[in-house]
């Protein structure tokens, strides 16, 4: 306290201080934590429904986290998200998945296709999430299930949809037919452009 009274000088005015007119130079962008130890694939209009794309996590141990893709009308047209069910039929729930042991006993094996959620919207609207890749589903993320909103603010973080793991045998494999990030944005590009072409 004694330094700041100090620095006010005889008077007690404070001195001027001189607002920088200059940009400050900012240093590279530090990449988020999805970014620095997963790898982004991306399916686009999964199951042939436009614009329902899903993005894949794969970290370096094989594991693969599913999310929407920024693309998604459910995070694209503001929509809100009155419930998320893990209920696929009336014999196969999601939530029913059960996983122990070193070998992953108990863990329900899905193909690309297979379905993971159903995200009903208030307008009606109700969307179903695919696994995109072959493997074991490893866990789904309850937390979206209490609090539907954190899937539309934080899709790649704390809203993933769930967790799989691949075979060991066809983890190099099952990035076929999923898009990089460089080929998923020129199909986001192309999407505007044809939809601005035909406004």
């Amino acid at each position: 306290m004694e330094e700041v009274l100090g620095s006010l000088g005889a008077e007690g005015a404070v001195p001027e201080v001189a607002m920088a007119t200059e940009p400050v130079a900012v240093g590279p962008a530090v990449p988020s934590l999805v970014d620095r130890y997963f790898t982004r694939w991306y399916k686009a209009d999964v199951k042939g429904k436009p614009c329902e794309d899903h993005c894949i996590l794969q970290h370096s141990n094989r594991i693969c986290v599913i999310t929407l893709a920024e693309s998604h009308p459910v995070l694209q047209s503001g929509k809100t998200i009155k419930s998320i069910s893990y209920q696929i039929s009336t014999n196969c729930s999601r939530l029913q998945n059960k996983v122990s042991g070193k070998f992953k006993r108990g863990a329900q094996f899905l193909t690309e296709l297979a379905p993971l959620c159903k995200i009903y919207c208030s307008d009606g609207e109700e969307y179903t999430i695919s696994s995109c890749v072959r493997g074991r589903l490893m866990e789904v993320n309850e937390n979206i299930l209490h609090k539907p909103s954190i899937l539309q603010e934080k899709p790649s973080t704390e809203g993933y949809i769930a967790v799989v793991l691949p075979k060991f045998e066809e983890s190099k494999s099952i990035t076929e037919g999923l898009l990089t990030q460089k080929q998923y944005e020129e199909v986001v590009v192309k999407r505007s452009n044809a939809t601005t072409a035909t406004s």
